[in-house]
């Protein structure tokens, strides 16, 4: 029996977890950063990058099918020794923290300007940090009872924005390829960082009862958010004149703006609380694989006080940094340059020093027979 089978997640809930990780705060921005690079032709980036996440995806599952019963943490100790593996953890650890750190202020900095300009960032980062605690300090399981909860209660979003296309103009995307293969091809660079969560089955294999299933799993969550990422791309392209999407900060909000309904007004305002649920679930898993990792290196089995003082520091830092749109702009440009380290570069390294440390095992066993 699996030391991690009192906390199982089921393959629904494991797509749930990686899915909402991956549609987070970038979705927001996303039209309007391919727009820059690739014009209207951007969402052909985004299907080259769901390509590209899945192929790491596999690799990432293929190096778990190896060691079913543990996590990242142990195998890094179990293939590189006591010191190496433990030096990789404390990357990994200090990855999945700047990922959550980034996801809650810029979460909190979309709050400030949209519907609470007034209110202190303490005092958001404490109500955001709250239920956060309540759900971590229970384990992977909770996390993934509240990923379906999170599924369910956003489930709507996507068929308001269809209410966008009624005054869509099409022509916006014509002709298909007029910047050339070159900006769609190096966006697709950064469209796989929109894709940021599928790493996260490196913690959530050993948790997850149907192994079999994880390639299955991890296909479906890729094309969930890839569905999204293209339904949102493509509305905001057609909406807005492709000079003038490039202006907003978040096209994804100025969308909604741009709705009219007959008894509502200023529906950004009502989206934008249920909205807010993804990118808390986009803090929680990296959150938790912060202090679980940093819970292995320590050698402790309760995680909740490494939990309480990574929710403390938080506080402490919201009372002197308060990010600007410019600073929220620089510390995304960060998450792309680690992304791509910890996303692209390592599943692939991993991979094949994992094809070369067990074969070979394999032949000192035959060689000892």
């Amino acid at each position: 029996m699996s030391k991690y089978s009192f906390n199982e997640i089921s393959l629904k809930q494991f797509i749930f977890i990686i899915f909402e990780t991956q549609v987070g705060v970038g979705v927001l921005s996303l039209p309007g950063d391919l727009a820059k690079t690739a014009g209207t032709d951007g969402w052909i980036s985004i299907i080259l990058g769901w390509i590209l996440a899945n192929l790491l995806s596999l690799v990432i599952i293929k190096i778990m099918e190896k060691n079913p019963g543990y996590t990242l943490f142990e195998i890094l100790t179990n293939y590189f020794g006591k010191w190496v593996g433990k030096g990789l953890s404390v990357l990994w650890i200090l990855y999945a923290m700047y990922i959550a750190s980034i996801a809650l202020f810029s979460a909190i900095h979309i709050i400030t300007i949209w519907i609470l300009p007034r209110t202190l960032n303490f005092i958001l980062i404490i109500l955001f940090i709250i239920p956060n605690y309540l759900i971590l300090k229970h384990g992977i399981k909770v996390i993934g009872i509240v990923s379906e909860l999170v599924f369910i209660t956003v489930l709507w979003i996507p068929l308001l924005l269809l209410y966008a296309l009624k005054d869509a103009e099409w022509l916006y995307l014509l002709p298909i390829g007029k910047e050339g293969i070159l900006p769609i091809l190096s966006t697709a660079k950064s469209t796989l960082l929109s894709f940021l969560g599928f790493e996260m089955a490196f913690l959530l294999y050993p948790f997850l009862k149907d192994k079999k299933s994880a390639s299955k799993g991890i296909i479906i969550a890729n094309s969930l958010s890839m569905s999204i990422f293209l339904m949102v791309t493509i509305v905001s392209f057609v909406k807005f004149a492709p000079e003038e999407i490039t202006d907003y900060l978040y096209p994804t909000l100025n969308l909604m703006k741009a709705i009219q309904l007959p008894v509502i007004e200023r529906l950004e305002i009502l989206f934008l609380p249920f909205y807010l649920f993804m990118p808390f679930m986009t803090i929680v898993p990296y959150l938790y694989m912060s202090v679980f990792g940093a819970s292995h290196l320590l050698g402790k089995q309760d995680h909740r006080n490494l939990l309480l003082i990574a929710l403390f520091f938080w506080i402490a830092v919201s009372f002197f940094f308060i990010p600007s749109s410019d600073q929220i702009t620089q510390l995304n440009k960060g998450v792309s340059m680690i992304g791509i380290c910890f996303t692209f570069v390592f599943p692939i390294l991993f991979g094949i020093y994992g094809w070369l440390y067990h074969s070979f095992r394999k032949e000192r066993k035959h060689e000892k027979v």
